[in-house]
């Protein structure tokens, strides 16, 4: 038992390093409406095809000294950190939960909040294959997983699916609906409602409360930390995405026995 779960915890860290170097991909064509098939990788300076061996994982990158092979342009950073990121967050999901049918759906989800996440950093909005995808292969996986709403039945997880998908949906539509009748102005993107929805799909309709708090805090600390700082113009460009991601990583990945313990504090306070 500990032999295979130490290979297969490997295995899912080369796993994860490989589809954070197609996520790589990902980040940079969808938004240029570009194909993530083809053409093959190549540098964007020379436009040179990489060999094989530029494009290995993270290592690929180190090996380069960080510069392409022939033009010599530096290569950015970020692309083994996504790779390693993506590694070391599939391998999370896997040692929570090992040998689990669960883990191919989480690590779906995974792949696509980090895309999500990374799109809106760059562009300030996050893609529907993200949001609208996630609110439709929710429900299909919860239907043929139904551990991943802790149900019985995959027509019972499905319910739970549909219910959360309608939860995290309604609830932050509303607080946008909200803010814009208050404010006079857009208080929130539709692309972070229709994520949302996704996310309580995926992840039932308790989900949606703790990251609701949670991506909410994150903000609020980093918008605090950017005024303190005095990079006061920075808060607009930092959009609200990747809060709702982290937040929805961190209940995937044990949030939720937290949560439960938050709660269960809060009662005995209250008497």
């Amino acid at each position: 038992m500990d032999f295979l779960f130490w290979y297969y915890t490997c295995v899912v860290f080369l796993f994860g390093a490989c589809w954070g170097s197609f996520l790589n991909v990902c980040i940079y064509r969808i938004p240029a409406e570009l194909s993530v098939v083809k053409p093959r990788s190549r540098c964007p300076k020379c436009m040179t095809n990489l060999a094989w061996k530029d494009n290995i994982p993270i290592f690929g990158w180190i090996f380069l000294g960080g510069k392409c092979r022939y033009c010599k342009a530096p290569i950015s950073p970020r692309y083994p950190s996504i790779e390693l990121l993506t590694a070391i967050l599939f391998t999370l999901v896997w040692v929570v939960f090992p040998f689990q049918l669960v883990t191919i759906p989480y690590m779906v989800l995974v792949f696509g909040l980090i895309l999500g996440s990374m799109v809106d950093f760059d562009e300030m909005w996050l893609p529907d294959r993200c949001t609208i995808g996630g609110m439709i292969i929710g429900p299909i996986f919860s239907f043929f997983i139904p551990a991943m709403h802790g149900a019985e039945t995959g027509v019972e997880s499905l319910l739970a699916s549909l219910i959360g998908l309608a939860v995290g949906f309604g609830s932050l539509w509303s607080v946008a609906l909200l803010g814009k009748l208050i404010l006079k102005k857009d208080a929130m993107g539709f692309g972070d409602v229709k994520l949302m929805g996704a996310l309580g799909a995926f992840l039932g309709w308790e989900s949606i409360i703790f990251i609701v708090f949670v991506s909410s805090l994150l903000g609020t600390i980093v918008g605090v930390s950017v005024i303190l700082a005095g990079k006061k113009e920075w808060q607009s460009k930092i959009p609200f995405g990747p809060y709702i991601a982290l937040a929805a990583i961190l209940w995937m990945l044990g949030g939720s026995a937290l949560w439960e313990l938050y709660l269960d504090w809060m009662r005995g306070a209250a008497y």
